[in-house]
């Protein structure tokens, strides 16, 4: 029986697995864009905004101050919502063999990051729109210390990528490949504390003679 091959990735995210993955990463297990139900909150701002511009506009045609003001407003509410799209476009949680990522930004791009290893524990939260729409959230705890990767919103199929990340964490299928690599940030592993020395006869521990002081 033969294993899947790698999951098929969005265009931009291909583009963000190829550039931010070390190539013992790849193929990337799995790389998604969040949920299209992030832009609710923005459409429900600029739809609002937007009607209220093209009343403006429209109100007095010769008034050249409404209708300034009505195509400063419509104008301005397209900037916004269409940089709120885009950045939806552009942001993608990425998880390799090593790490999970979360890319983002429009015109500086920025990687957050967070090593297998330093995860101790993964919740999933779906709320009741988030059940109807097929949408939820991952809860990242790394050692009690507070991160960038803390909480990660509106994650598609929720669960399937709950049941990947959870064994790839968890379980054996990768062959706890998360726990076989040093430090990812590129700080070799600590060395390995001496050996005890062995005790001397009668099970005593002896120590080093103490230097005796001069004599005065």
């Amino acid at each position: 029986m033969t294993r899947p091959g790698p999951p098929e990735l969005p265009a931009r995210a291909t583009k963000d697995v190829d550039k931010y993955l070390l190539d013992d990463e790849k193929p990337a297990v799995l790389a998604v864009r969040r949920h299209w139900a992030v832009l609710i909150e923005p459409t429900a701002k600029f739809l609002p905004v937007f009607f209220a511009g093209g009343w403006l506009l429209l109100i007095d045609p010769d008034n050249r101050v409404t209708t300034s003001v009505g195509l400063i407003v419509i104008v301005a509410s397209f900037v916004y919502y269409g940089l709120r799209v885009v950045e939806w476009w552009m942001r993608h949680f990425i998880v390799s063999r090593r790490r999970v990522l979360l890319t983002s930004g429009v015109i500086a791009r920025t990687v957050t990051l967070l090593p297998l290893r330093r995860i101790t524990d993964l919740t999933w939260k779906e709320t009741l729109l988030g059940q109807l729409l097929g949408y939820g959230t991952f809860r990242f705890e790394s050692a009690g210390q507070q991160h960038a990767l803390s909480e990660i919103t509106y994650l598609p199929h929720a669960d399937q990528l709950y049941r990947q990340v959870s064994g790839l964490l968890f379980g054996g299928d990768y062959g706890g490949g998360a726990a076989n690599f040093g430090d990812e940030e590129g700080s070799p592993e600590p060395p390995s504390p001496p050996p005890p020395r062995s005790p001397g006869p009668g099970g005593r521990h002896d120590t080093e003679p103490i230097p005796r002081s001069p004599r005065r």
